[in-house]
């Protein structure tokens, strides 16, 4: 009985792994078939894209370094000129920042309603969930130019179409990304609050803020590094900031190149001080200070 017992077992074992070891083979034949699925994929996207250039790339790619020697020939130069011309875009770098910080700061409190009214258990509108989450997809799907594009056609060039257009899509970036913050925040300070009577605004606020606000926070600012980048980007289109004096040394080309490199500087040493600054900020945040344990 004891043998015929163990007999079993194994062969149950053994089923097990040959089922496992099936089941393995399979996912890595499906990975491999995704893989040349998506290299194909990226050929064949490559292949029609240089067709329509102007220009072949593998003609061209022998001179990829030229425009950027040019650059940094004639930044070199005029390297006497490289002061006066950061002081001169100062005030555009400082317009890229405000656009980025004002956007995600209203981007962030629209994402903040949007979240906390998607999520089960939150919602105020409980039936009204997937309208929600549908309205968040479409915001974070429209990219930032296109919206830009339709309002400096509307309103005209200047910050507020790109602030505008930068703050649709934070509410829908972020909207996402704070509504899973909210999943795992405890109810039970918000049925407390209920049981006394307190409105749903006052539930969120006193019994879901305190808990998910670090974490918002931190998403708030990893945001805003990427709406510096994305307001710099909207000034080629006219809305303002540096991204608008860079496109207009550019267009200008050589004679002006010296001002395109002080932007350059500008704004890569911009972009890597925010990235420093929030990176500590959101340790402390989502970690709390380390503090040094003496021996």
């Amino acid at each position: 009985m004891t043998d015929t017992t163990g007999t079993t077992a194994t062969q149950i074992t053994g089923n097990i792994r040959a089922d496992y070891m099936a089941q393995v083979r399979r996912k890595r034949m499906m990975d491999g078939i995704i893989i040349v699925v998506f290299i194909a994929l990226m050929v064949a996207g490559f292949m029609i894209a240089d067709d329509r250039n102007a220009g072949g790339f593998w003609d061209g790619l022998h001179r990829f370094f030229d425009f950027p020697k040019e650059v940094l020939g004639e930044a070199v130069q005029k390297m006497s000129a490289l002061p006066a011309h950061l002081l001169k875009f100062l005030p555009s770098l400082i317009e890229t920042i405000n656009i980025a910080g004002a956007s995600t700061l209203i981007g962030a409190m629209m994402a903040m309603v949007l979240s906390l009214l998607s999520t089960r258990g939150m919602a105020r509108w409980p039936k009204l969930i997937p309208l929600f989450r549908r309205v968040m997809d479409i915001m974070r799907a429209v990219p930032e130019i296109v919206i830009a594009l339709v309002l400096i056609f509307v309103m005209g060039g200047g910050p507020v179409p790109a602030m505008i257009a930068i703050a649709f899509h934070t509410a829908g970036a972020l909207g996402k990304l704070f509504s899973e913050v909210n999943e795992n925040a405890s109810l039970k300070p918000v049925e407390g609050l209920q049981s006394v009577g307190a409105s749903w605004s006052q539930r969120m606020w006193l019994g879901v803020i305190p808990q998910v606000a670090p974490n918002y926070f931190s998403y708030a600012l990893l945001r805003f590094e990427i709406n510096i980048r994305a307001s710099a980007i909207l000034g080629f289109v006219g809305a303002g900031g540096i991204g608008y004096e860079l496109r207009n040394a550019m267009s200008w080309g050589k004679g002006q190149y010296d001002e395109a490199a002080a932007i350059f500087i500008l704004l890569f040493f911009t972009i890597v001080l925010v990235d420093q600054l929030s990176s500590v900020v959101r340790e402390r945040l989502t970690h709390g200070k380390s503090e040094k344990v003496s021996a």
